[in-house]
């Protein structure tokens, strides 16, 4: 059984360790998020980091789904926006460890991210994924809806050129 739930910005320092390990192990295992290889859980302090201040600035809320007490996976909901925008927030970084997949963690972030996106008054959520990746389809059974894909967008973590696909869903009010 895996409990999830929000962290705040002391719980996300105390387990930075948890968290990093939790990265390290999507781009060893070739995701594309924003890193290049070789990459280890030292080297992603400096993300957590940011994360952890943008966290305690009410920017982001960060979400960890945990198993026997350690975090196996993770995401992140971007709630601060422009002036204009509102009602709209960014879904970041869905990760879940890779000996943790199949077992509907990746649902159960998403689900806990949704909902409390819409107490934050946020009825649009727009995300971006690695075209062809196994990401696009959970996406997908949850009902998030296609707006396109852009070639060549990132890189993998091996170099190789990398298409992403935007999704969106409406939530809350506007669902």
């Amino acid at each position: 059984m895996s409990d999830i739930r929000r962290l705040d910005p002391a719980e996300a320092q105390a387990r930075i360790g948890e968290l990093c390990d939790v990265l390290a192990d999507c781009v060893t295992g070739g995701a594309s998020v924003g890193f290049m290889a070789p990459y280890g859980p030292a080297d992603a302090a400096p993300f957590w980091q940011g994360v952890i201040a943008a966290v305690a600035e009410q920017a982001t809320l960060l979400f960890v789904a945990e198993r026997d007490g350690r975090i196996v996976g993770t995401v992140q909901v971007g709630i601060r926006q422009m002036p204009n925008q509102p009602h709209r927030a960014d879904v970041k970084k869905l990760l879940v460890l890779e000996s943790e997949r199949g077992r509907g963690l990746a649902r159960a972030l998403m689900t806990a991210a949704e909902a409390e996106a819409a107490q934050y008054g946020k009825t649009v959520l727009v995300l971006d994924t690695a075209t062809g990746s196994p990401a696009e389809t959970v996406y997908e059974r949850l009902g998030w809806q296609r707006a396109g894909v852009i070639p060549d967008y990132a890189l993998y973590p091996d170099g190789r050129y990398c298409a992403t696909t935007f999704f969106y869903k409406r939530i809350g009010a506007a669902a």
